[in-house]
């Protein structure tokens, strides 16, 4: 019976192979895992010391977001990947002014708020007379998906923001204080009107849904992605 050698530090011991395969597998599950824990601002550390590997994993972290981020906004326009395309553009253009003391989340977002409001410039320019040009709509939502996005476009804009970050970039209160420049109780009070008027918005929908169709009432977040 002929026996394999696994390396244990600086020494050679007998062992079966299937046990230092079992191993090998589980320490690369454990890398896959490792690379999980690292922190945003960690990774974008390595960026800028050149790390492909880094930036990779921020994509990978940030890329689905983003384009979440735009296409709310824009209402499902196919822009939406091209503006998430070039929010990473951005950030390897920019990867030396990154300071270390800022989240990456906010960073990134608040590149994606710049670009997103260049784009809706673009637009009201080459709209007839200067009009806000409509934005497109998805007609494939479910109907609870559009009671909401018809809701939310009563809303104050900034209100409206501030909800949006809140409940669908699921940004903490001072991430979007830092944001949108406000202090962070002004965060509080509008995000709080908002929800109060977003319940007054919907709940006649609801009562009208309640009689139609029962199974349609409530909004799942699969349904609120789609807005």
């Amino acid at each position: 019976m002929s026996l394999n050698f696994c390396v244990f530090g600086n020494f050679l011991a007998a062992c079966d192979i299937t046990d230092y395969e079992r191993d090998f597998s589980g320490l690369e599950s454990w890398r896959k895992v490792a690379q999980t824990m690292i922190s945003d601002e960690a990774l974008m550390l390595e960026f800028q010391g050149g790390s492909r590997e880094a930036f990779e994993q921020l994509f990978a972290r940030y890329r689905g977001p983003l384009h979440g981020y735009f296409r709310r906004r824009l209402n499902g326009d196919r822009r939406a990947e091209d503006l998430t395309q070039e929010t990473f553009l951005a950030v390897i253009r920019a990867a030396a002014h990154y300071e270390a003391h800022a989240l990456v989340r906010t960073y990134l977002f608040a590149i994606a708020m710049n670009l997103l409001a260049a784009e809706r410039r673009k637009r009201f320019r080459d709209s007839p007379q200067g009009q806000p040009s409509p934005e497109p709509a998805t007609t494939d939502a479910p109907d609870a998906a559009l009671w909401v996005r018809q809701a939310l476009e009563k809303l104050d804009e900034s209100e409206r923001e501030i909800l949006m970050l809140r409940e669908y970039e699921q940004l903490s209160y001072a991430e979007i204080a830092e944001l949108l420049k406000l202090p962070v109780n002004t965060v509080r009070s509008r995000l709080f009107r908002a929800r109060m008027a977003m319940k007054g918005y919907l709940e006649p929908e609801r009562a009208v849904a309640a009689i139609d169709a029962p199974d349609k009432l409530r909004l799942t977040r699969t349904e609120g992605e789609a807005i």
